[in-house]
């Protein structure tokens, strides 16, 4: 049966004319042209999508915001509404105030001028404070051996200010007996110039880590916005840019054998 239609098959394609095989001919070289297109097409697209950086990235970002924008106030418009009143809805009293005193906070540090050490070290601590997270948690545990509370009396009301019911078990002007631990710890939470403990304070692991990854990020940063260049051990910068450097540096491999003894009087001010 097999054979039959083998035999079939192969008489039907003699039977097929010069014509219709030219025909079939252009049929597959049609579409392996569309084919060859359509690979092409993807291979482009993915190339541009390798290509494509993070600040690109970024950028369409901001286009696509920008575009959403535009589109919000055309048809705010459209619709007789105030776009600023209506966005400003979105904002709860607490995040206005914070973004005034945001706004205040740099315009007070917009000054960025090199004015002496002390201005830019006090600048210095002032940009450190904000990355500052206060542990409340532990502070509390503190006062509370201070004022003699209960474990978890500050935590459980969530402020670090006891209330007068708390007050009741310890207080330092109704002439009570003060326990040893208490005092000891009041001397240690409340240090002036006449405190005699001293590196007495063990970090835990988080603060640990906390201060070395802000080191670690100031390192970064200190080399990233170094601005030394990377030909400065060759000598005397002749050039303006990159481009402009291979440029000389191309020159000189064929004229600094003719040039240097005139540059060097030149530099000794005995130029003829």
């Amino acid at each position: 049966m097999t054979s039959d239609s083998g035999e079939e098959k192969t008489a039907e394609e003699g039977m097929m004319t010069i014509d219709e095989r030219k025909a079939k001919m252009e049929q597959l070289r049609a579409k392996m042209r569309s084919t060859t297109k359509a690979n092409r097409a993807s291979l482009i697209e993915e190339s541009s999508k390798a290509k494509m950086t993070a600040r690109d990235t970024a950028r369409l970002e901001r286009q696509r915001k920008l575009a959403e924008v535009l589109r919000t106030q055309a048809e705010a418009e459209d619709r007789g509404e105030d776009v600023e009143r209506q966005k400003n809805w979105e904002w709860t009293i607490e995040e206005n105030d914070n973004w005034e005193k945001k706004k205040a906070r740099k315009a007070r540090r917009a000054d960025y001028e090199f004015h002496d050490d002390v201005h830019a070290a006090r600048r210095r601590y002032k940009k450190d404070l904000d990355l500052i997270k206060p542990d409340l948690v532990a502070y509390n545990r503190q006062k509370e051996a201070v004022l003699g509370l209960a474990p978890g009396s500050l935590s459980k009301s969530g402020s670090s200010t006891p209330s007068s019911s708390a007050l009741t078990t310890f207080d330092p002007s109704g002439g009570q007996v003060v326990p040893s631990e208490q005092r000891m710890a009041a001397e240690s939470f409340y240090r002036d110039a006449n405190t005699l403990l001293y590196a007495d304070n063990k970090p835990t692991e988080d603060a640990i880590d906390r201060v070395v990854g802000k080191i670690n990020r100031d390192i970064d940063k200190k080399g990233k916005f170094s601005r030394k260049r990377l030909n400065e051990d060759e000598g005397d910068i002749t050039y303006i840019n990159e481009r402009n450097r291979v440029f000389n540096k191309k020159i000189a491999r064929y004229y600094d054998k003719y040039t240097s003894e005139i540059r060097a009087s030149f530099e000794r001010g005995t130029a003829l």
